[in-house]
């Protein structure tokens, strides 16, 4: 099991493309939007991040208002899942829980607590190694 993770750093306004694998991975399975996790298991030492949202691996997006891991179909006025074109339009579309199942491949999260070491001392390394 693995997820992608995009990474967000509000003091930067920079994103980050990270990947979560099996066992760390594992560890995420039950968390909910809000949920705060260590940055260890995304490879961030010293860090605290934020679950934000999320899309299933049919690009269904996560909704924090929605319980529970499954996918439903809502009466929607506004995103996430929607981006109405004027005002006062509402669609039924299908959303996936706030709760991180398997079937997620992406997370989004925020940095909420920083590390020692700068984000990009962290990543590049990782990089100059797969080149």
């Amino acid at each position: 099991m693995a997820f992608k993770m995009v990474v967000a750093d509000p003091k930067t306004g920079k994103s980050y493309k990270l990947e979560a694998k099996d066992p760390e991975a594992s560890r995420l399975i039950g968390m909910r939007i809000g949920e705060k996790f260590d940055g260890r298991i995304v490879g961030l030492p010293g860090y605290e991040l934020q679950i934000t949202g999320g899309t299933d691996r049919d690009g269904f997006p996560m909704r924090p208002d929605i319980a529970g891991p499954g996918r439903v179909s809502v009466l929607l006025a506004s995103g996430p899942g929607f981006s109405p074109r004027k005002s006062g339009d509402r669609r039924r579309k299908m959303v996936r829980g706030s709760r991180v199942s398997e079937s997620i491949v992406q997370l989004n999260a925020v940095i909420t607590k920083w590390g020692e070491k700068p984000v990009e001392e962290i990543i590049q390394p990782k990089e100059a190694k797969q080149t």
